[in-house]
């Protein structure tokens, strides 16, 4: 069968064929329709192109125009799935709307196109190909909705999806969702969100306006959800089934709004992925104390006055975006979550600790080598290889002053880098880059495993670890770099081409990589329908529990899923020793 869709102008039409999602473009005349329906005017038309062509069902199929709360949108066939791109759930946040919390979008009566990425949000991105695009977009609040092809009249499972990037980079539109789709049975939505400076300023000028301030990122993710509530039963979706996830800063976003109060009711799951920065949050002094400097190094003064309010709204998004400066948590600048009492009420560690958070079911985990991937960042842009040096500078930079964000209070012992490096010898790794692979990861996957701890017992909680070391390598060849199971390496086994397509290189699973995507789609599908990543009847994975020798830990391996103890994953990364290192 091939579909028709009616394209913008009055006489060019876009024909897919579905199979491939190739378009091509045809002129026809058109037959004028006295109608005030856009659908009813090309419909006739439509009909008669396909007879002439002789495609006997080739019309415009009603069933891919949806009617949502501020109008109707178009989407298309894809892999199996039906797409609708770009849809926005919010006003563009510019000008006077420029840090203030989102707001309605305008309805519109025409159907939308919807088979367009929207925009990323602004981003001055570290990552170069592996992220991005670069951009200084606040057009951006859009969001996407991935559908299996179906005729079953049941509301399915909606997975809420946010993609991840350090709270400073990446875009919805780098994920494909068509595999969790299709073979899971459920509907995707992914979104886009205000980034790094845009996302996250903590001004006090801003702050004396009255509204929710700071967070507009998370605000933002939170309005996405209200849109969900309102409308994915149009698309097919059960607005009561909703499972937030996502991965890096995606999963600490999930974190901080199963914490959040504003939350409360917007989904009802929650797939934390390689994340535990949610675990702290920024104090609102400190983001307040940036947030100034970066006014004064804008032109726009150290007052906190309307002045000042004005002054940052008006400066160009490029300029704002190039002031930005090192995106990292030791930069100048805050451009991640801040603790300020409303949104996020305090860090996760507190939040769970203390059981102020939204009680659900939760999945969690990381990959057995998460530190790889930074590991490699300087080196894909230096082209160098890590020596000792480097190791020891890493260690006497992040462990040699405070522990607090951004090298605030509380200090760490002075002997904390020495007792590292004791730790880890250089003796026992064949390189430097492997010796700092081990750091690395051990320092974040412990960060994780932590969180799980605090989890357990509270919720139904599901704990994994990512361990295939033969994932395909997002990094071209770099001096003496493997990178194992790293950082996002997951990703590619739930979202098909993620480090390849429009960026790159695909970079295919082999068959028993496929058998591990199949598996793990299948149990994240799962856990979006059941809250239970075994679905029915089946205990291949077991509850985490906090007896440290039950087998808690599902092992996401070739050539097949195992279980482990945390009394395992625990010798394995040596969190005994940074669970009194470590700050929370």
């Amino acid at each position: 069968m091939v579909l028709i869709i009616p394209h913008s102008g009055d006489n060019k039409l876009k024909i897919f064929e579905p199979e491939y999602a190739k378009g091509i473009e045809v002129r026809v005349k058109v037959v004028k329709i006295q109608s005030t329906n856009r659908l009813k005017y090309w419909k006739p038309a439509l009909a008669l192109i396909a007879l002439s062509l002789g495609w006997q069902q080739a019309i415009a199929s009603p069933d891919l125009i949806v009617e949502t709360n501020k109008g109707p949108v178009q989407g298309m066939l894809r892999n199996n799935v039906v797409e609708y791109r770009g849809i926005p759930y919010a006003e563009s946040p510019v000008g006077q709307l420029r840090w203030k919390p989102p707001v309605e979008h305008a309805a519109w009566k025409e159907v939308r196109d919807a088979t367009a990425f929207g925009k990323a949000c602004g981003q001055v991105t570290l990552l170069g190909v592996f992220a991005g695009p670069a951009n200084h977009n606040e057009d951006c609040l859009y969001l996407n909705v991935t559908a299996p092809k179906t005729t079953s009249q049941e509301k399915l499972p909606v997975l809420f999806w946010i993609h991840g990037g350090g709270f400073v980079d990446g875009a919805a539109s780098d994920y494909d969702a068509s595999k969790l789709a299709d073979q899971g049975k459920v509907i995707v939505v992914s979104i886009n969100y205000r980034l790094s400076l845009l996302g996250f300023f903590a001004h006090p000028a801003i702050n004396k306006e009255g509204h929710l301030f700071a967070n507009y990122g998370l605000l933002d993710q939170q309005f996405a959800l209200r849109w969900v509530k309102e409308n994915i039963a149009k698309f097919g979706g059960d607005p009561n089934n909703i499972t937030v996830a996502g991965q890096s800063a995606g999963g600490a976003s999930v974190a901080y709004n199963v914490i959040s109060p504003l939350a409360k009711g917007l989904f009802h799951k929650a797939i934390i992925q390689s994340s535990a920065s949610y675990l702290t949050a920024v104090p609102m002094a400190v983001a307040e104390k940036k947030a100034i400097s970066f006014a004064d190094a804008a032109g726009c003064g150290t007052g906190a006055d309307e002045a000042t309010a004005s002054c940052l709204r008006n400066l160009p998004a490029d300029k704002l975006m190039n002031l930005s400066g090192p995106e990292n948590t030791f930069g100048p600048y805050v451009v991640t979550p801040v603790a300020d009492g409303k949104i996020v009420p305090s860090g996760g560690a507190a939040a769970f600790a203390s059981g102020k958070f939204h009680k659900m079911p939760i999945m969690t985990g990381s990959t057995q080598d998460e530190g790889s991937f930074f590991v490699a960042i300087p080196v894909y842009y230096s082209g160098k290889a890590v020596t000792q040096e480097d190791v020891t500078k890493y260690v006497n930079t992040v462990f040699g002053g405070n522990a607090g964000y951004g090298g605030t209070p509380p200090a760490y012992p002075k002997d904390t880098p020495t007792k590292i490096l004791a730790r880890y010898p250089a003796s026992d790794y064949k390189s430097a880059q492997l010796r700092m692979n081990a750091i690395q990861s051990d320092v974040m996957v412990c960060r994780i495993q932590h969180g799980t701890h605090l989890l357990a017992g509270k919720v139904p909680l599901y704990a994994y670890e990512f361990r295939d070391q033969t994932a395909p390598s997002m990094f071209p060849e770099l001096p003496d770099f493997k990178p194992m199971a790293y950082h996002t390496a997951d990703l590619q086994y739930q979202f098909p081409g993620f480090h390849g397509g429009d960026k790159g290189v695909q970079h295919p699973l082999n068959a028993q990589q496929q058998k591990l995507s199949d598996q793990i789609v299948t149990a994240w599908t799962n856990f979006a329908r059941y809250g239970n990543p075994n679905g029915n009847g089946s205990k291949v994975w077991p509850v985490y529990t906090s007896d440290p020798k039950a087998q808690s830990y599902l092992s996401q391996n070739i050539p097949e899923l195992t279980t482990f103890s945390d009394n395992e994953f625990t010798a394995m990364h040596q969190c005994d020793f940074w669970k009194d290192v470590l700050v929370y």
